[in-house]
């Protein structure tokens, strides 16, 4: 049986959701980065170098709660699902 945190793969990946979904700028910046992403580019991709080293997140690297866009244990493929469903 595998191990899941509140339906998502771990803490991470429900973490990232989480502030996404809830979160208005967040949100905002995920619906954009889906909308204008490269031809070869996933939103999550887009979204992390946005926010990581982008001038729309201002260098944010980080969740408020510390998880961090690159973190390696995130689920990016979920991710990448939650973004397209926005």
């Amino acid at each position: 049986m595998t191990q899941t945190y509140n339906g998502w793969a771990n803490h991470a990946t429900w973490n990232i959701a989480l502030w996404i979904q809830n979160d208005q700028f967040l949100y905002n910046t995920a619906k954009a980065c889906v909308e204008y992403k490269e031809e070869n580019e996933l939103p999550y991709t887009k979204f992390k170098r946005c926010m990581m080293f982008g001038q729309v997140g201002r260098h944010l690297e980080q969740t408020p709660d510390g998880i961090k866009y690159d973190d390696n244990d995130i689920d990016e493929a979920a991710i990448n699902e939650m973004m397209y469903d926005l």
